[in-house]
């Protein structure tokens, strides 16, 4: 029977306890006429729903310096969460409901957990094995994939000596509304976090789909432990994920074949380098920052490409004063989240070097700026180039703005090494974020403090 998919969202609002505080959804039981999803194919028909699955938080961008606005633009930013979260103000929200950035990742652990749930009550036969693995993985992955994005932006960076202290994030495991679930700690998120991910990659498809790039697969779920095990700064573990999932799919796009550099959406959302495709959460500030003459490119940033970098012009709209963003992999005005293969030359090229093989990690760098820069003018690095490592994070920088690491390598940078401190200026004004600040974890929003209680955070 073919489901149509516009039932099984109704279902699973009518679930959702985001959408309405506890005693709202406890006062309007859904009807017993309600679609609920029970086959494999009702499960898939879900997971192939875009506009709540394939979108993530914007607070961590918003708050790492990748931008700057003038104070015009500034004052008339009317969402409080962009307008404060860009001078890192004690309160961001002001009250304001409906949070997106805690809502959607949680309304994406909600598919994941239905979909878990559901499959227990669906007989595993020879015959539909390789989908039903398909459907578990493909959860776990949703379901971790959220919980990551969350712990990014509403807890505390990981570090290994307190995170059996600091606070995760609720750890939702079904789809119970009435379940009580407190804040965890935050080796409790990670340890959930992996668990979901190690999981899934023993069940997901080796092949990444052409015309499904929402769909999770085997070398994004290596990506996607590679990208945590960065965040983590265990970086043995990170590099060998890395390097699992470039077995698997090692395409790079040569920017070289783009014969207009010009044009202001370069890229396909099904180019030969998305693993996993996932977007922001529309903002008016991030996509203000590719049409407006009031958000602009951190300088030094767009500074740091030279001349014959054709990401300059593949990336960017301006000058070296006022540069705009473009579009990325996404192939729309939303910035590009998610997964993809140049990524994982860079973890893997940074691991490498932090292992001290500095071979490999010259390898996989020239590898890809081969790749970047105009045929012919790329001089390779070698095993001698001095800090090759701080290298590496530079080119990672270059090439993955706007695409929802920053803020998640300021904060793991600084415990190594605290040297970033961004800043704004508005109207002669500074205002920083220290080293190592509590204001590296966002505020639970307000709506989500008092239906769940939470211990809030440290500001």
């Amino acid at each position: 029977m073919k489901v149509n998919s516009n039932y099984l969202f109704v279902a699973i609002l009518s679930l959702s306890f985001l959408s309405c505080n506890k005693k709202e959804f406890l006062d309007e039981r859904p009807n017993s006429d309600v679609f609920v999803p029970t086959t494999l194919e009702d499960f898939q028909a879900l997971l192939d729903n875009e506009i709540a699955l394939s979108v993530t938080p914007t607070l961590g961008e918003l708050s790492a310096d990748n931008y700057y606005l003038t104070a015009d633009f500034w004052k008339q930013t009317i969402i409080p969460k962009e307008h404060n979260a860009y001078i890192w103000a004690e309160k961001v929200f002001e009250g304001e409901s409906t949070v997106e950035d805690w809502n959607a990742p949680y309304k994406q652990v909600l598919y994941a957990n239905v979909i878990l749930d559901g499959l227990k009550k669906v007989p595993v036969t020879s015959g539909n094995l390789q989908q039903w693995n398909n459907m578990k993985g493909s959860a776990l992955f949703i379901r971790a994939y959220a919980f990551y994005n969350l712990a990014q932006v509403f807890a505390l960076p990981y570090n290994a000596t307190t995170a059996g202290n600091d606070l995760g994030i609720p750890l939702k495991l079904t789809p119970n509304v009435d379940e009580v679930v407190h804040r965890s700690k935050l080796d409790e998120t990670y340890a959930q976090i992996l668990a979901d991910l190690l999981e899934a990659k023993d069940l997901l498809p080796a092949e990444v789909s052409y015309a499904y790039r929402n769909r999770p697969n085997k070398p994004a779920a290596f990506a996607q432990l590679a990208r945590v095990y960065v965040s983590m700064r265990l970086y043995d573990k990170a590099g060998a994920y890395a390097d699992s999932c470039l077995h698997l799919k090692d395409t790079l796009m040569d920017y070289n074949n783009f014969k207009d550099l010009f044009t202001l959406r370069p890229f396909d959302k099904y180019n030969p380098e998305t693993l996993y495709q996932t977007k922001f959460i529309e903002t008016g500030v991030l996509k203000a920052g590719s049409l407006t003459r009031g958000c602009f490119v951190d300088t030094i940033l767009y500074r740091s490409y030279s001349p014959n970098d054709l990401r300059r012009s593949l990336f960017y709209q301006g000058n070296s004063f006022y540069a705009n963003m473009k579009g990325g992999y996404t192939g729309t005005l939303l910035f590009f989240t998610g997964l993809a293969t140049d990524e994982m030359y860079l973890v893997r090229a940074e691991c490498r070097a932090r292992a001290g093989d500095m071979e490999g990690a010259q390898k996989d760098l020239n590898y890809l700026l081969q790749r970047r820069y105009q045929t012919g003018t790329f001089i390779p690095y070698t095993t001698s180039t001095p800090n090759l490592q701080d290298t590496i994070l530079n080119e990672r920088r270059k090439e993955m703005p706007f695409r929802g690491v920053r803020w998640t390598d300021i904060r793991r940078l600084n415990m190594e090494d605290p040297n970033i401190t961004p800043m704004r200026i508005l109207d002669g004004l500074p205002y920083t974020l220290p080293v190592n600040s509590p204001k590296y974890a966002l505020p639970i929003p307000p709506d989500a403090m008092s239906t769940g209680h939470y211990i809030q955070n440290e500001r």
